[in-house]
């Protein structure tokens, strides 16, 4: 979806989804949100390869590697068995660029958390921090 400069090292994101339009949606609305300069590299990884509703292990590495830029990847799953999908992943360690991370984080709003603070060139601890936090965004 988004690419920073090319050869900067940046933290890139991968959003993980049952739907790719959800997916693709929340991608582009951070990356909207990000505002200008050179966003983050982005990522969506919804629904499976046919197109239904789902998760796929090979959409989410192919992101991943999509988006590697250096610095670490942040991924951001909506629940359930996108969540199971991306630890099982990490936990094999041969599927993911060196350096990916899930990350526990609301995701529309940890989405865009991240990609804003990926934006600035900070590292994956910083990224996934930022993330994290949008957990403590209060509405009312």
């Amino acid at each position: 979806m988004a690419d920073a400069r090319p050869g900067e090292r940046v933290v890139g994101i991968v959003l993980v989804s049952h739907s790719a339009a959800v997916a693709a949606s929340v991608a582009a609305l951070a990356v909207a949100l990000a505002g200008g300069g050179a966003p983050a590299p982005v990522a969506a990884a919804g629904g499976t390869e046919g197109g239904g509703f789902g998760t796929s292990a090979e959409l989410i590495a192919a992101a991943a590697a999509r988006v590697d830029r250096g610095a670490g990847v942040a991924v951001l799953a909506d629940l359930g068995s996108a969540v199971l999908t991306v630890k099982a992943l990490v936990a094999e360690g041969d599927e993911l660029p060196d350096g990916t991370r899930l990350v526990d984080a609301p995701f529309v709003e940890g989405a865009v958390a991240a990609v804003v603070t990926a934006a600035t060139g900070a590292d994956l601890a910083s990224v996934a921090a930022a993330a994290t936090e949008a957990y403590a965004y209060r509405k009312e």
